[in-house]
């Protein structure tokens, strides 16, 4: 029977795992290090800000696992050799597999400050890292401050995170708003203004010189460029994330940043593959970035390989780009492609409406030459995933995405509707063009 050996417990392996069952009788092995079992990564905060238990963000039963002949291993894989299709744990034991599939996510990234080995600098990645802010922060009688160093999605969960335990919270952003490097300046304005309404201390245009030590080996606080010093008892890395793949060196394995694969998501060595955070495309797809870090591209990678390894070759094709988020009480969500001010395309132009709130917003890109909608993000309106997809695939044109924007919301019930309000706005500005 054949052996299928799954490196990483994420959502790209168990997802992986699940559908080979599905389709063959395959003996299948996940190998993790992390946790015994498979739980939902972006739940971690709500465990932390007592929404959730450990046990509530487990999507499925302890007894799942060995009703369908999954097999789960707890170990750290330490070296992989592939000519002889074993895999060398760090306790010493080895593993034969016959098709070897790497799905070993994110590590947090960082810059290489002084004083990054100080007890209380962490990131926020795995289940670990959790168990180590509860450590180092689990009340503001321990922790009376922390500095969270960049922005981004996970720099502004781990903010609301410390908020919610009284624990004053700065954040240093290097950019003159919130993730400007991805959003249009009037929306990372807008999360800028929102952010420093929840009582978040948000720093613009400030970066890390070093992370102080308290003599005995734990943070005491960081200085900043500008040589400002600010105590605290947690610094906070949301720098971004890297493919966890240190332990493929001297394997053969090809890697750059991640785990080189091809569309078929096919490494350079027969019979093992790479999924998830960790893979990056040779080739990147469309506008795409080579290795993304979402849930739902690790999710679908996890499905299309299956449909290879049970012997129906499959190209992965992720579709049209989207992703959502929560930056605290504001969702957020993003279809297409809606560059940001500093790294607008070639005739790409946005149509923005603000809310006199200052909470909810949208702005649609579009081809200034011709009128065809790129892309749209919007922030406090929820919109239907699967209408916009369509209207990317059908190339509609601006006029018709704002006449039509109606037909894909899905606020609840009782929410009030914008769109009228929206519509006014972009009349008034085609009069003024």
């Amino acid at each position: 029977m054949e052996h299928i050996v799954i490196i990483g417990n994420g959502i790209s392996g168990v997802t992986l795992a699940r559908h080979i069952r599905k389709n063959s009788d395959k003996r299948i092995t996940i190998i993790s290090a992390e946790s015994d079992h498979f739980f939902s990564r972006t739940a971690l905060m709500y465990v932390y800000m007592g929404h959730m238990r450990w046990e509530d963000i487990k999507p499925y039963e302890d007894w799942f696992w060995e009703k369908n002949r999954i097999e789960l291993k707890n170990a750290y894989v330490q070296k992989v050799h592939t000519a002889a299709k074993t895999l060398y744990f760090a306790h010493g034991e080895t593993f034969k597999y016959d098709k070897l599939v790497i799905a070993t996510g994110s590590t947090t990234a960082s810059l290489g400050w002084p004083g990054l080995d100080l007890k209380g600098v962490q990131g926020l990645v795995t289940k670990q890292d959790l168990e180590e802010l509860e450590k180092n922060a689990p009340n503001n009688d321990v922790c009376k401050h922390a500095v969270i160093i960049g922005g981004g999605l996970i720099g502004v969960e781990l903010a609301e995170m410390l908020h919610t335990r009284k624990i004053g919270v700065t954040m240093l952003v290097r950019e003159h708003a919130f993730w400007s490097g991805v959003l249009p300046n009037g929306e990372a304005e807008m999360i800028s203004r929102h952010i420093l309404s929840h009582g978040i201390d948000l720093r613009h245009n400030t970066e890390l010189d070093e992370i102080l030590d308290d003599g005995t080996g734990k943070v005491a606080g960081i200085r900043t460029k500008s040589g400002e010093k600010i105590e605290c008892q947690l610094v906070g890395i949301a720098t971004g994330v890297k493919p966890n793949i240190a332990f493929l060196k001297d394997s053969g394995i090809e890697t750059e940043r991640g785990v080189l694969v091809n569309r078929m998501l096919e490494t350079n060595v027969t019979d093992v593959y790479a999924i998830g955070d960790c893979a990056q495309q040779r080739e990147p797809i469309g506008l795409r970035k080579p290795v993304e870090a979402v849930w739902y591209t690790g999710r679908m990678m996890g499905e299309t390989l299956a449909q290879t390894i049970c012997g129906k070759p499959f190209e992965y094709k992720p579709g049209h780009w989207f992703n959502s988020a929560k930056f605290f009480d504001i969702e957020y969500q993003t279809y297409g492609w809606v560059s940001s001010t500093k790294t607008l395309r070639e005739n790409e132009a946005h149509f923005h409406w603000k809310h006199k709130d200052d909470t909810k917003c949208i702005t649609i890109a579009y081809n200034a030459e011709t009128g065809d909608f790129l892309g749209i993000n919007t922030f406090g309106i929820r919109m239907r995933h699967e209408v916009i997809d369509h209207w990317l695939t059908e190339k509609r044109d601006l006029d018709f995405v704002v006449k039509n924007l109606p037909k894909a919301n899905f606020d609840p019930e009782f929410f009030k509707d914008h769109f009228k309000e929206i519509y006014k706005s972009y009349k008034g500005q085609l009069q003024t063009v």
